[in-house]
């Protein structure tokens, strides 16, 4: 971890502006609000970025120091080339997660992770538990083609599972693949399907997914993603956490079903399994007004 701090960090303008971060030499962005109280850093999910905490950060701001980062390969964050410049796993994104505790926050913090973002900070966690407080997360990823899940499939499905992924390791099947679903229409109709409430699928949200798609680096960063089918699962990293956890769960979520987390309310360091009845994938934005006071509630409990 870097120790000059002064450097590594430029704020542009406002506090509440969009500020960059230099980590390892690459520009990352991230948001910030609240100036006092406990340290909370928001980790997105696939394909988002710290703008889909957008409902989140001022509220929690008037409790806490609320950061939103954008993981290295998402968002307004560089998009270095995957296995020549940087690695994409879960291991380079909780060394970046914890790096920010020191270099910007300054402070161990509390980390809150929705889909992807959940693996990212339990493993931030794991690797750096002097960074850590507490670990939220909303939704998990189930990492449901892993390899060591994808061989409890069924042999259709895993051969259909395996397919996929390496035909999407032919950069051109994979960029024609990337272009169909990186425009408006698309995006919108797997939103539809994650969110159970249609209303907050709207144009603001659909930029904040399209514009990132549209830098250079973005195709191979989704490539590499979809072919990383090792690293850790939750079920892996949940029993071994240094540091309290809660799991927030929308009960419609069509892609990480609810009924196969509930044993995770048995590890040792889970203190709650909240179901969010009738909210899908992406609970922070679906349903701000249910989580913000869980989160609220519960880091104000450690305090």
């Amino acid at each position: 971890m870097a120790n000059n701090l002064q450097s590594s960090v430029v704020n542009t303008s406002s506090d509440h502006s969009e500020k960059t971060w230099i980590w390892q030499g690459f520009p990352i962005t991230y948001q910030s609000y609240g100036s006092s109280g406990p340290a909370v850093i928001l980790v997105h999910g696939f394909g988002a970025s710290w703008r889909h905490w957008r409902k989140n950060l001022p509220v929690l701001g008037e409790y806490f120091r609320c950061y939103a980062i954008d993981l290295i390969g998402f968002g307004g964050s560089a998009k270095p080339t995957p296995g020549t410049e940087i690695n994409y796993t879960f291991e380079t994104w909780g060394q970046q997660v914890a790096d920010f505790c020191q270099e910007v926050v300054g402070s161990p913090a509390f980390l809150v992770g929705n889909s992807i973002g959940c693996v990212v900070v339990m493993q931030a966690a794991v690797d750096y538990p002097d960074w850590v407080l507490g670990i939220a997360a909303l939704n998990c990823s189930l990492r449901l083609l892993h390899d060591r899940k994808r061989s409890q499939l069924p042999w259709y499905r895993r051969l259909g599972a395996s397919f996929a992924t390496k035909i999407l390791t032919n950069k051109t099947i994979g960029s024609l693949f990337f272009s169909q679903i990186a425009n408006k229409k698309t995006v919108r109709k797997i939103l539809l399907q994650a969110y159970c409430r249609q209303e907050a699928v709207n144009d603001e949200l659909i930029e904040i997914i399209l514009k990132p798609a549209k830098d250079s680096g973005a195709l191979d960063v989704f490539l590499a993603f979809t072919r990383y089918s090792q690293g850790p699962l939750p079920e892996d990293l949940l029993p071994i956490l240094p540091c309290p956890a809660i799991l927030l769960w929308g009960t419609k979520d069509p892609w990480e079903p609810i009924e196969l987390s509930r044993e995770w309310a048995n590890f040792e360091p889970v203190e709650q399994f909240i179901p969010l009845e009738g909210v899908g994938h992406c609970p922070q934005d679906e349903a701000p007004e249910l989580v913000n006071p869980i989160l609220r509630d519960w880091i104000l409990s450690k305090g």
